[in-house]
């Protein structure tokens, strides 16, 4: 899908301002039009980048944004071949952490660590934007929580508390079950979801950010018990999945979660607003995470989603550099969080969004990061895409839940000596 947010006038000149010259006549001084190309694999966003690109405009009338969205399956394949060929865009989406890293150390991309409007962004964030130099060559556009949404309708059809712990969970799908509703509507077609699932009921078993501290200084490995138990969970969870969910796609999931024949579809926050904007009468809650004791505070799986960068071969770096500070700033954050309902990397930015509020207010009391994806991206396969890779081998009888750990430790092992 291809999408021009901006209209270009015929002239590649326009006015703008006038000037007095030295025999007081009035004179025009005349701005160059340039276009600019932005890449994102985010096709549902382009109402929200149509309104951002407006704002832009209002300073800049001089430069007018080309955006190009694909499907986010085809969006790495089609930027490489793109920067490959040296016919990139101007400005182009990249994946967090290792995804930035990589084309960053290629020498795609524009360093912007003097940006104007970096400082909006804790550095915390722009490590997932950083190359192996340390420079920035991204600016950060969300901070995404993997969450289980839920619906409220049936939940109290069947009586059903919120769970908070990992226990309770078990309980309530037990119950839904034993109704005939199916617990929790997971795809497993695209084995990212599977990791994605991971992601969010796990960090309470493994014990969340004491646990990452010791993997990534290598006092542990993902052998450890506690890393283990989480894998038997994604087991044990298998009776609560929908039939063949296997061969599922996300969508079906997802159908069946609208329709009420799943009581629950765990996924990022992002898909949000694809849930209201599908099912707009449909009430929904989130939980956040699972407590590690009872009273104790959910465990949210928080990371950074995605960065801008600029092109290295960009023939207008003034101007690209221009759009990058908006982004940066604390009116496209704005835009960003009240249109997308996602929360934005921005600092100052405040969500309206009741449940936005909810999850960012969890996440400012206990996080930890996407363990497989902040930590564990490296290496050709990632260690990321062996364990879902060896999750979806488990679901088909082809691995054991110890095959599964030793699959993702030995990539990891592997990883960490080249």
């Amino acid at each position: 899908m291809i999408l021009s947010l901006a209209i270009v006038g015929c002239s590649s000149k326009e006015t703008s301002k006038e000037e007095t010259n030295n025999e007081g006549k009035t004179g025009e001084k005349t701005a160059e039009k340039v276009e600019l190309t932005m890449y994102s694999w985010r096709p549902e966003d382009r109402d929200m980048y149509e309104k951002a690109i407006k704002k832009f405009q209002a300073k800049h009338p001089e430069i007018s944004i080309d955006f190009q969205p694909y499907e986010s399956t085809e969006y790495n394949t089609i930027l490489s071949n793109a920067l490959v060929s040296g016919d990139g865009p101007d400005i182009l989406q990249l994946r967090p952490y290792s995804g930035a890293k990589t084309i960053a150390d290629s020498n795609y991309l524009l360093p912007l660590d003097d940006l104007k409007e970096i400082g909006n962004i804790n550095q915390e964030y722009l490590e997932a934007a950083k190359g192996s130099d340390g420079k920035v060559y991204g600016v950060p556009l969300s901070l995404n929580s993997g969450v289980i949404f839920y619906n409220k309708e049936i939940f109290d059809k069947q009586g059903i508390k919120v769970p908070k712990t990992w226990d309770e969970f078990l309980a309530v799908c037990e119950k839904l079950k034993k109704n005939n509703i199916t617990p929790i509507a997971q795809s497993g077609r695209a084995a990212y979801l599977l990791s994605m699932t991971h992601a969010v009921i796990g960090p309470d078993a493994y014990g969340h950010n004491d646990f990452v501290d010791k993997v990534t200084s290598g006092n542990t490995n993902l052998k450890d018990p506690n890393f283990v138990e989480t894998v038997q969970r994604m087991k044990d969870l298998e009776k609560f999945f929908p039939k063949d969910f296997i061969a599922l796609e996300d969508n079906d999931a997802q159908t069946l979660f609208y329709t009420g024949q799943a009581a629950m579809y765990i996924n990022g926050d992002y898909r949000l607003a694809t849930i209201e904007g599908t099912a707009p009468d449909m009430k929904i809650g989130v939980i956040p995470g699972f407590a590690s004791k009872d009273g104790g505070e959910p465990v949210v799986t928080t990371w950074v989603d995605g960065s801008y960068a600029a092109a290295k071969n960009t023939k207008h770096p003034e101007q690209a550099k221009l759009f990058m500070e908006f982004l940066a700033s604390k009116d496209f954050g704005q835009i960003f969080t009240e249109e997308s309902n996602r929360l934005s990397a921005v600092n100052g930015v405040t969500p309206k969004h009741p449940i936005v509020k909810e999850i960012a207010a969890a996440a400012a009391k206990n996080s930890t990061p996407y363990l497989m994806l902040v930590h564990f991206g490296e290496g050709e396969p990632t260690t990321k895409t062996t364990f879902e890779n060896a999750l979806q081998g488990m679901y088909l009888g082809k691995l054991t839940v110890d095959g599964v750990v030793d699959e993702a430790q030995k990539n990891a092992e592997r990883a960490a000596k080249k």
